[in-house]
């Protein structure tokens, strides 16, 4: 496994209506947080909040070219980002557990928190078509240039690993 350093290039906040960070996304133009009790979208320029949603958004918040993905306690909810229009809900595959939300090739990847797994979901039904076993506790998923991410933490250590999507093996 090959171990490098993240190097930070800048930070956004802290943002008075935001409560916490539980998932990031971006849309190509904004990035959007799950801030608890909404969404928020920044312009990544200035770091000035541009556009709020007000939905349940306590972890993982995905984008896939057109709708937000945030999930919201025990559901996935799919939202027009336009208008911030609920267009429909999918059970998490934590059931109020899930830490982490990513899309790629068509799917949702979504982090189980203390199971220590990612399950590969389909968007439409909610069912999940596979899943990656990890050996911390997973609190966030990304994509990446067709790369695996994730964030972990266990007792006080935390890092970012990009894994094998098909095995789960740590590459680095």
């Amino acid at each position: 496994m090959k171990h490098s350093k993240a190097e930070i290039l800048r930070e956004y906040g802290p943002y008075p209506d935001a409560e916490s960070v539980g998932g990031v996304t971006f849309d190509g133009e904004n990035v959007w947080f799950a801030a608890g009790g909404g969404l928020m979208a920044f312009d990544p320029q200035g770091g000035e909040v541009v556009q709020s949603i007000d939905v349940a958004a306590h972890a993982g918040t995905a984008f896939d070219g057109r709708y937000l993905f945030q999930i919201a306690e025990d559901k996935i909810l799919k939202i027009d980002p336009k208008n911030g229009q609920v267009l429909s809900s999918i059970p998490a595959p934590g059931k109020g557990g899930d830490s982490g939300l990513a899309w790629a090739d068509g799917t949702l990847w979504v982090g189980e928190h203390r199971a220590r797994k990612i399950r590969q979901v389909d968007p439409q039904t909610g069912e999940v078509l596979r899943t990656i076993e990890s050996n911390r506790f997973v609190t966030g998923v990304t994509w990446v240039d067709g790369e695996l991410w994730h964030g972990t933490w266990e007792g006080d250590k935390s890092d970012v690993r990009r894994i094998d999507p098909g095995t789960g093996e740590v590459l680095e």
